[in-house]
């Protein structure tokens, strides 16, 4: 008789999460998506207003979450809140921000400010849950929001291309730091979502045609298009799945 083998689940029963940048967007998708998976998931974001909105639409909606008023780019406060929270299995970093504009005008003030919460901000939340993890001893996954642009180029996204390419990079060591740790870290990279992080965008007409000539699946991206992805990466469906990235890009970087 063939012994058949047991799928892996996607549930996440029991599991602590921490989902930053989870009061709109990309991050509230990601923080429903564990929530409803079984998830406990602590929503951080620095507007006290819209997160306390998202957490009672996902308790209402029968799921369990907190609030957690969180700047990741603040990373003493990072190193101070996340242990309160903690220890977690699950990390999802979805904070990030966006400042666009031709390299020869970059203005240094915006990349200061892009750097300081895509790369720094992102690291330094890394550190903070991986080491809640280590001192646990359960291990766990790591999740950064990345980008399709951490693996191409684009006109006026120099310095966001610049601190998603980053990203990669450190993803890539930490994975193998601490996979003595049981702990895996990915990326998730989307091509362009409808958010409102990305409405500027959509408003552009020419932007919308240069961004439909790239996706080879004729459309742009929804925030329900992540969502599957985060839960894979989060549950022991990707149990060996480490230091790598995950495209959600329609084709965009096929070529």
């Amino acid at each position: 008789m063939t012994k058949l083998p047991k799928p892996p689940s996607l549930r996440l029963d029991g599991k602590r999460a921490l989902v930053t940048g989870a009061s709109s967007g990309i991050g509230l998708g990601c923080a429903v998506a564990l929530a409803e998976a079984g998830a406990h998931v602590v929503m951080a974001a620095r507007g006290r207003a819209k997160l306390d909105s998202a957490v009672d639409a996902i308790r209402d909606a029968g799921h369990n979450a907190e609030a957690l008023v969180l700047d990741v780019a603040d990373i003493d406060a990072t190193a101070e809140r996340v242990p309160e929270h903690g220890p977690f299995d699950i990390l999802v970093n979805s904070a990030g921000i966006a400042r666009h504009s031709p390299a020869l005008e970059t203005d240094p003030e915006d990349y200061d400010a892009v750097m300081r919460v895509n790369v720094r901000g992102a690291y330094f939340v890394s550190v903070a849950a991986a080491r809640g993890m280590i001192e646990a001893g359960k291990g766990g996954s790591i999740i950064q929001i990345s980008s399709q642009m951490a693996h191409v180029g684009g006109p006026e996204r120099a310095v966001y291309c610049a601190s998603k390419h980053a990203v990669e990079g450190f993803v890539k060591s930490m994975a193998i730091e601490w996979g003595a740790y049981g702990i895996r870290v990915n990326t998730i990279c989307p091509t362009f979502i409808r958010t409102p992080l990305t409405e500027p965008t959509f408003a552009d007409p020419d932007r919308v045609r240069w961004i439909e000539e790239k996706i080879k699946l004729g459309r742009v991206g929804e925030i329900e298009d992540i969502m599957g992805a985060t839960v894979f990466l989060a549950s022991e469906a990707s149990a060996l799945v480490t230091g790598t990235s995950l495209r959600i890009d329609g084709g965009w970087t096929a070529g």
